[in-house]
C-alpha cells in the first residue's frame, strides 16, 4: 500500500490554508472520506481540523492505531466523543474560532445541526468549493499514482478480446473483467461526490441497452440488474454487428482513470462508424484547445458545434436526455473539477486532470471514446493508453 508522503500532505494543507486566509475563515473541519484521504492520507473515522495558521490536528475515533500508521501528520490524537471536539481544539491552542468551514456540499443535515451546537459562537461557512479548487491541480506525486491507475486500465482493456464472446450476457462479461481489475489491484470502490451519486466499476453496454437512460449523470445508463441500482450491465446477450461499450474506471491507491472503448463482434453499420469518427475528431480538437488559460465553457461549445455539423448533434452525449458536459475532472473522485460544461467559466491550468468523453447515443447503440488527460503546456497529454480505433473481433 502506498502512503502519502509528508511533504505532499504539507503542500495540500498549505494550499488550503492560503485560501482560508483569503476568505477570512479561521479553520476547516474535514470529515468526508475523499477529502480526509487527500489532506490526511487516511480514511479512518476522524475529524481533521486545518487552521488558517498552524499545524493540522487529526482527531480519530476509529481506528486510532491505523490512522497513526497511515497518516504522516505529527498531531494525531484519539477522539472518544464528538462532543469533545471544542475541548480538544482548545487544548491545542484553537480556542477562539469565529468562522468555521465545513464541507456543506456533502455533510448530512444532522451533523450540521450538531456542529452548530458545538460551535455556537462561530459562524459556519461552506468551504467545499475551496477544497475542490485545491484538488484540481495534481502534483507530480499524484500524476504518478494516476499513471498507475491508467496502467490498470491498460491491463483490463488489453484482455477484453479474450473474454468477449457472441451470446454471452453483458453481466457475464462484466464479472470476468471486474475479476481482472480486482486481481490487478483495483480497490473495488469508485468514489463520486454528491448525494445519491452511486457508481460501481462503470458501464458495459451492448446494442440498444446503451440507449437506456438512468438516474446517473452520464451519457449512458443501461438497465442494470435491479431497479435498486438501475445502471450498468444487464442480462442482454451480446450480438454480432452491434457496438459494445466498455466504459470503466480504474482505481489504484485511491486515484481514478476513466476510459471508454468500442468493441464489435463482426462489423458496425456505416452510420455508427461515421459517428465514432466524429467523436474521435472532437477528442482531438479538445486536446488541442485545452491549453492553460482556455475556458472550459468555450471548449464545450466547440465540441457541441462539431457534433451538430456532423449531422448527429441530437444524439451527442445522450439520447433523448443529453448530459450538459463533454468532460469532467478526475482524481480521487469521478466528478472532480474542472468540468467542460456551459457556465463553467474556469480557465484551465497546467496539472489539471480531465476525462474527455465525446459519445453519440443512438437507439441501436452507443459509440464514442473516453480518455483521461493531464493539461500540459501545449494541450492535453494522454494518461490512458490503448488502441483508439473500434476494436473488431471475428
Amino acid at each position: 500500500m502506498r502512503l502519502t508522503p509528508a511533504d505532499e500532505l504539507a503542500r495540500r494543507v498549505a494550499a488550503l490554508q492560503k485560501l482560508l486566509r483569503q476568505k477570512g475563515v479561521d479553520g476547516a473541519l474535514i470529515m468526508e472520506n475523499a477529502d480526509m484521504f487527500y489532506f490526511a492520507g487516511t480514511v479512518q473515522s476522524a475529524h481533521l481540523f486545518i487552521p488558517a495558521e498552524g499545524r493540522p490536528l487529526l482527531m480519530v475515533k476509529k481506528s486510532f492505531t491505523r490512522a497513526q500508521g497511515e497518516s504522516a501528520f505529527e498531531d494525531i490524537i484519539p477522539l472518544v466523543n464528538v462532543k469533545d471536539l471544542t475541548q480538544l481544539l482548545g487544548e491545542h491552542g484553537y480556542k477562539n474560532i469565529t468562522t468555521l468551514g465545513l464541507e456543506l456540499d456533502v455533510l448530512p443535515a444532522s451533523l450540521y445541526l450538531l456542529y452548530q451546537k458545538l460551535f455556537a459562537s462561530a459562524q459556519i461557512v461552506d468551504i467545499s468549493g475551496l477544497i475542490r479548487a485545491v484538488r484540481t491541480i495534481k502534483s507530480l506525486y499524484e500524476l504518478e499514482v494516476l499513471r498507475d491507475a491508467a496502467q490498470l486500465n491498460y491491463t483490463l482493456f488489453s484482455q477484453i478480446k479474450d473474454y468477449l464472446k457472441e451470446g454471452m450476457t453483458e453481466l457475464e462479461l462484466a464479472a470476468q473483467l471486474e475479476a481482472v481489475y480486482r486481481l490487478a489491484g483495483h480497490e473495488g470502490v469508485v468514489r463520486m461526490r454528491g448525494f445519491n451519486q452511486d457508481v460501481s466499476y462503470g458501464h458495459i453496454l451492448s446494442g440498444a441497452n446503451a440507449a437506456i437512460p438512468s438516474c446517473m449523470n452520464s451519457p449512458t445508463g443501461g438497465p442494470g440488474v435491479s431497479i435498486s441500482f438501475p445502471q450498468g450491465a444487464g442480462y442482454k446477450k451480446i450480438a454480432r454487428n452491434e457496438p459494445v461499450l466498455v466504459d470503466y474506471v480504474g482505481v489504484y491507491d485511491g486515484y481514478l482513470a476513466d476510459q471508454s472503448r468500442i468493441f464489435c463482434i463482426g462489423q458496425l453499420p456505416d452510420k455508427l462508424i461515421q459517428a465514432y469518427e466524429t467523436a474521435f475528431r472532437i477528442q482531438e480538437a479538445v486536446k488541442q484547445m485545452a491549453v492553460p488559460g482556455a475556458m472550459c465553457e468555450d471548449i464545450y461549445w466547440h465540441a457541441i458545434n462539431m457534433a451538430a455539423e456532423s449531422g448527429y448533434g441530437e444524439y451527442f452525449m445522450g439520447y433523448p436526455e443529453p448530459v450538459p458536459f463533454i468532460g469532467h475532472g478526475v482524481g480521487i473522485e469521478l466528478n472532480e473539477w474542472p468540468v467542460l460544461a456551459p457556465g463553467f467559466k474556469t480557465p484551465l491550468k497546467k496539472g489539471m486532470v480531465i476525462a474527455v468523453e465525446p459519445k453519440f447515443i443512438f437507439p441501436e447503440g452507443a459509440v464514442g471514446i473516453e480518455n483521461t488527460f493531464v493539461v500540459g503546456e501545449k494541450g492535453l497529454e494522454t494518461l490512458t493508453l490503448f488502441d483508439e480505433n473500434i476494436i473488431y473481433l471475428k
